[in-house]
């Protein structure tokens, strides 16, 4: 009986390494791993991940353009509104002409636009994102064009509450580091704390590379030192960054989305037609699992023997996500918002949402040569990013007249400097342990099993 089990694992362990050589001789043999790919006629996958088209539709009523039947609902819409409303009030006529042109932008969005590289729960939720990212941008083009107190007055005007609130520049962050109590502590872990986490949990669903989000963990850190003196509330205690952030918020939920990641590829995805379904209660349920993805694919940034081009690119990834973050504070701090203000929660929504599909899109440029070209909510995402950083840089020249030089080229260094020594140990990891790693996971599973079976044998023995 021991013998048969010793041949099963060791048989076991003969396809386990085989399998894990014909993944790394699979890897090797992609074309994403040869330099200089020429990209046959016909193999271009870029209209997949800019225009994904929908698979298996049950229901072809909610796929169907109806073009005719929206166009006439919005004459209709703006018919009835434009001769009922009361138009003697200048500022809500201003109003009432800005909803009307995102209105129909966003239908023109609907109509037009790409869906990008997700389907669930419709193309149209999608279009929408796209169109609300291009609005977005539009708006930030048009005030980098004004004077900082014009753009001021803007805000005001659309909400009169900020005309009375000023950041407190003398305000003291950080102080009494020495002393830690139970108490102090629990003060920290407020509803920005779990904010944190839950952004953390979300940016790690997006990346799902351990080292890279352990990289632009640490790096954030590292920036909040180099603009403290620019932005007072960057200024923490030592176990404030290094325990509450980086380990408890930004490890947590690091690990959290990992695992929701690892789910979701084990899950096994049989989607069933809403139609075929009988009962009232199965019909729901498939409803709510139409927000869920439809498919998940592992994601391999990195492989043993990937080009220099995308290890450059990784590196570019994990810089630009430190400006989009670096952004979100400096625009808070320019434009003097408070912190739970409906325009920062707006922005923080909206770029996340933004960024799911930017990341996609990103991946499969990095990953596949028959990729021509980066897609398009990732190049506009792009646009968005720059264009926040030039309009920090121009309406907040009085808050960088005090930059202190040496931090910043410090801060450009580390950046660099840690954003290449992590992507080059992820790829050292790849080609030297990795390959290990599985095979001892799966020698693991193999004896915990035939423990298992063993201690079942003698049970049912005695």
């Amino acid at each position: 009986m021991t013998t048969n089990e010793e041949s099963i694992n060791d048989g076991l362990l003969e396809r386990l390494v085989k399998n894990d050589e014909n993944k790394v001789v699979n890897c090797r043999s992609s074309a994403d791993n040869i330099e200089g790919h020429k990209l046959r006629h016909g193999t271009d996958s870029f209209p997949n991940i800019n225009e994904r088209p929908v698979d298996d539709i049950s229901i072809e009523f909610f796929y169907k353009p109806h073009s005719i039947t929206l166009l006439l609902i919005s004459i209709g819409a703006v018919i009835y509104s434009a001769f009922t409303r009361n138009t003697t009030s200048v500022e809500d006529n201003i109003w009432a002409g800005i909803l009307c042109i995102i209105f129909f932008f966003l239908i023109i969005s609907i109509l037009t636009f790409p869906n990008g590289p997700f389907t669930r729960p419709h193309p149209v939720v999608w279009r929408l994102v796209f169109g609300c990212s291009v609005l977005y941008l539009m708006g930030l083009l048009f005030m980098l064009f004004q004077d900082y107190e014009t753009v001021r007055k803007i805000f005001v005007w659309i909400d009169p509450r900020l005309a009375s609130f000023h950041i407190d520049m003398d305000k003291e962050y950080g102080v009494n580091c020495s002393e830690i109590t139970v108490e102090k502590i629990w003060n920290h872990l407020d509803i920005f704390a779990v904010a944190h986490f839950l952004g953390w949990a979300f940016k790690a669903i997006l990346i799902r590379h351990l080292g890279i989000l352990w990289a632009i963990s640490v790096m954030w850190e590292v920036t909040e030192i180099a603009f403290a003196h620019l932005l007072p509330n960057f200024v923490e205690c030592w176990w404030d960054a290094f325990i509450l952030d980086v380990v408890v918020c930004n490890g947590l939920g690091i690990w959290v989305g990992l695992k929701i990641c690892s789910l979701l590829e084990m899950r096994e995805y049989k989607w069933v037609s809403i139609l075929d379904i009988e009962s009232t209660t199965g019909k729901l349920k498939r409803a709510m699992l139409q927000f869920t993805p439809g498919s998940w694919t592992a994601i391999r940034w990195l492989d043993p023997t990937c080009t220099y081009m995308r290890f450059v690119a990784l590196c570019q990834l994990v810089i630009f996500w430190q400006v989009s973050e670096l952004n979100t504070f400096f625009l808070k701090h320019v434009y003097e918002f408070p912190p739970s203000h409906p325009f920062v929660v707006a922005r923080l929504v909206l770029v996340g949402v933004i960024v799911a599909p930017s990341v996609r899109q990103y991946y499969m440029y990095v990953t596949d040569p028959t990729c021509s070209r980066v897609g398009t909510q990732c190049w506009v995402y792009g646009a968005i990013m720059v264009t926040e950083a030039l309009l920090c840089i121009r309406h907040g020249a009085a808050l960088f007249e005090r930059t202190q030089a040496l931090n910043i080229l410090l801060w450009l260094l580390c950046q660099s400097l840690i954003s290449v020594l992590c992507v080059y140990g992820c790829v050292l990891w790849h080609r030297y342990f990795e390959g290990t790693w599985f095979i001892l996971q799966n020698l693991w599973v193999c004896w915990k099993r035939s423990s298992c079976k063993q201690i079942h044998n003698k049970e049912r023995s005695t």
